[in-house]
């Protein structure tokens, strides 16, 4: 006889893999918002609202309206198929439109230089340039708390937002640091230098180690996606491309480690 052998109509405990990947499947639903009501009660509130599908092909005024209206508020509205948005309620009554709502307020560009201006110091911020997984951002979050930065900045478009998965990876660190989601990189880019911040892209190929950066001053680093790196444009955007001295076989680090060791070699500039 087997003694491993399941008693009959007794199921398996789910594997620790499963039990994670539920886990993660229930975090990214926080702050799913589903039917017309729900919605239009959250724009009232000032809640924002980082993305909403509305179904495709609806020709409903009120459901028309509600969408203009959260774009006006900033959101990005996606039109899908009414499947889709079956396959994403949990409610099963979401009335042709589902919101999608951040885990955390956002800041403007100059709610993070005035950070830096009240602790007295120059600007350390942290441009993400279209990253994809809520870890990453997550745990970008995280270090640049850690490292005293003042502010990180992220696109609205192609790009995660304050997810409550990110507030998760973060570990709490989104209650902390300023993150403004802007409607164009480059523009912000653009503004920052104007305000005398030194953009740093980061690159393998960078033409300089990072060691002969100059962070003391008002900088900002810039972290690209994590296929691709940093977009052409972005990366002519930069002041200066850096990288960071690889001794081992890998050529390249995961986006948050990259970012970490650039902060705190800013940190280490600045004792």
């Amino acid at each position: 006889m087997n003694e491993n052998r399941r008693p009959a109509g007794r199921k398996a405990p789910p594997r620790r893999a499963d039990r994670f990947a539920q886990q993660e499947e229930n975090e990214e639903v926080e702050g799913q918002l589903e039917g017309r009501n729900a919605i239009s009660e959250a724009l009232k509130s000032g809640r924002t609202i980082d993305k909403v599908f509305v179904a495709d092909g609806d020709t409903d005024k009120g459901l028309q309206r509600l969408a203009a209206q959260a774009k006006e508020a900033g959101a990005v509205v996606v039109p899908v198929d009414r499947r889709k948005l079956d396959a994403m309620s949990f409610t099963r009554a979401h009335q042709g439109i589902i919101a999608l709502a951040a885990a955390h307020e956002y800041v403007t560009i100059d709610d993070i230089l005035e950070e830096a201006a009240a602790r007295g110091q120059a600007p350390l911020i942290v441009i993400c340039d279209e990253l994809s997984d809520p870890h990453n951002l997550g745990a970008i979050l995280r270090s640049a708390e850690c490292a005293g930065a003042h502010g990180v900045i992220i696109p609205k478009r192609r790009s995660v937002g304050l997810t409550a998965t990110v507030a998760k990876a973060s570990a709490g660190a989104v209650e902390y640091m300023k993150v403004a989601r802007v409607t164009n990189i480059n523009s912000a880019i653009a503004e920052l230098k104007d305000r005398g911040v030194w953009v740093f892209g980061t690159a393998a190929e960078g033409s300089i180690p990072m060691y002969q950066a100059d962070l003391t001053g008002p900088a900002a680093i810039v972290i690209g996606n994590e296929g691709s790196g940093l977009s052409p444009l972005v990366r002519k955007n930069c002041d200066v491309m850096v990288n960071i001295p690889m001794a081992g076989r890998i050529s390249s680090l995961n986006a948050s480690a990259a970012a970490s060791i650039l902060l705190y070699e800013a940190v280490r500039q600045r004792l």
